[in-house]
């Protein structure tokens, strides 16, 4: 009969086996791909304090703080929709300015890029209040932003916008400029109010590795509802030009098929012409 083995051998490949499994396990629910975390290389959080978020996201601290704009926490009496809880705090602080403003984004690697930008309007309570522009590296990005306007008063909202960097040359919204390696994200005052904005991140991948807010219902009521209508003017359209279309019904027969003058009139020509003409041989 064999040795056993000692006891802390049996512990050990124990554990080993455990942690294989648990590594096998994460391995086949992340696809074995980096998580959106990972993926992040560029998060703050707008006229608020360092966070993670429900996503793992770590948010620094706003860079700008002290140096340009205002920062302002007015939304932290608010609760915002379309988000959880623990992230609402991302929405509910930002950083605005009288003028243009923005961040500076390092990127080293070449590869598809997006850029998340986060807003909420806690402040004017109609359309046409605050609008502005975002540019990346001089390219207009989001043109005439009004956020109430997109999604009404404490909502979520984020623009979500994707770019790329490849051999020197940044693409976004089909242009293209010469990269040296930073990229400026810039808030562009517009006509009305100041703009700015409560948290952003810069991710490598693609608009589909984005994580999506939660639905809104009043929007898409919204959208239904303007389907709807869409669907009932077209409805309207096409029983109007059925109503002013002559219905065809089953063909008329014609009135002439069955007429055969036009055949007897050579023959009673004929006949007429004949019946003179055989009463003047007859007087010879």
């Amino acid at each position: 009969m064999g040795r056993r083995p000692p006891s802390w051998w049996l512990g050990f490949t124990l554990h080993a086996v455990v942690l294989v499994q648990w590594l096998a396990l994460k391995h086949v629910a992340g696809g074995g791909s980096p998580s959106v975390a990972d993926r992040v290389i560029y998060a703050i959080n707008a006229g608020g304090e360092a966070h993670t978020d429900s996503h793992s996201i770590l948010y620094r601290r706003d860079p700008l703080e002290g140096r340009v704009g205002r920062a302002s926490d007015y939304g932290m009496k608010l609760p915002i929709l379309r988000t959880s809880p623990e992230d609402q705090i991302l929405y509910q602080t930002e950083r605005y300015n009288d003028e243009n403003f923005g961040y500076e984004v390092p990127i080293k690697e070449e590869g598809d890029y997006v850029v998340v930008l986060k807003f909420a309007e806690v402040y004017f309570a109609q359309s046409q209040q605050k609008v502005f522009d975002v540019r990346l590296n001089g390219h207009t990005v989001v043109k005439d932003l009004d956020i109430f306007d997109k999604v009404g008063h404490s909502t979520a909202h984020d623009e979500i916008v994707p770019f790329s960097f490849k051999k020197g040359k940044l693409s976004v919204k089909g242009e293209v400029s010469t990269f040296s390696g930073k990229l400026h994200i810039e808030f562009v005052k517009g006509y009305y109010d100041n703009p700015k904005v409560c948290a952003l991140y810069v991710m490598k991948g693609t608009v589909d590795d984005v994580p999506k807010l939660l639905p809104h219902p009043g929007l898409e009521k919204k959208e239904e509802e303007e389907e709807e209508d869409e669907y009932e003017e077209g409805s309207e359209s096409k029983k109007q030009v059925n109503k002013n279309r002559v219905q065809s019904g089953p063909r008329t027969p014609n009135p002439y098929a069955a007429d055969n003058s036009s055949l007897m009139f050579p023959i009673l020509v004929a006949f007429g012409v004949f019946i003179p003409t055989l009463f003047c041989l007859c007087r010879l």
